[in-house]
């Protein structure tokens, strides 16, 4: 994996004691960046199968499944962090880092958002549509992220809806799965998130477009109000 810092999610826990010392200790093992990026799939598969599994879980299953499906979420999300950190900090990026740092996430938030919709029992088929829809639209978050910096434009990873925010709701509708039974029909609380995902990626698809729009105004204004500054991004492109 190879990435600048410039093209780097910003995350708080990279600072982290703790963080470091399991970083430290990946990179002195045969464990390369890549490798962890395609374990990210594997999480988000387990947890994407527990989901779908829960829909007509009965019994034990029914509170044990949700909570498999968040350690899924949270291993996946684990291996995005550790990805980077070991590429950057442990020294072993690599040329097809970006492809492997990329690719995974979006096969993994496709996983995952679309089983949330299966797992909404009672709002079918609705829930499988919102899944679909949730799915593509969080793949178009990231895909205008790398518009833009195709164009030139920062990487832009503007929420509501980025991919933090996106696990953080679904584990969060994991755990009031457990208990929902409780209070309404099976199945309410990923419906609900789905929604959730639909609203918050398409405001995050235009905020970042947006953003993305007003540097490149701001910087063909600067280019011609500067013609030799014009002549080198020209040269640059050829």
């Amino acid at each position: 994996m190879t990435t600048s810092q410039g093209t780097r999610r910003p995350i708080k826990t990279r600072d982290h004691r703790f963080a470091q010392r399991i970083t430290v200790w990946l990179s002195k093992r045969q464990i390369s960046p890549n490798q962890i990026s395609l374990a990210s799939i594997g999480f988000a598969a387990f947890a994407a199968l527990m989901l779908v599994f829960w829909r007509h879980a009965e019994g034990g299953a029914d509170w044990l499944l949700p909570i498999m499906a968040i350690a899924g979420i949270q291993g996946r999300l684990l291996c995005n962090l550790f990805d980077g950190m070991v590429a950057m900090e442990g020294g072993k990026s690599t040329p097809s880092g970006e492809l492997y740092n990329d690719m995974p996430d979006r096969l993994a938030d496709t996983l995952l958002l679309v089983a949330a919709g299966y797992a909404a029992a009672s709002w079918q088929p609705a829930g499988i549509w919102m899944g679909w829809l949730a799915a593509m639209l969080a793949v178009a978050t990231a895909y205008v992220r790398v518009l833009g910096a195709s164009m030139g434009a920062p990487m832009r990873f503007l929420g509501p809806m980025a991919k933090q925010h996106r696990m953080a709701l679904l584990t969060a509708a994991c755990l009031v799965s457990v208990l929902e039974s409780f209070w309404w029909p099976k199945g309410v609380a990923m419906f609900v998130v789905t929604l959730v995902f639909v609203v918050g990626c398409t405001w995050t698809i235009a905020r970042r477009t947006r953003a993305i729009h007003c540097y490149l105004v701001d910087q063909s204004h600067v280019i011609s109000s500067d013609p030799e500054r014009a002549t080198e991004q020209g040269a640059d492109h050829v």
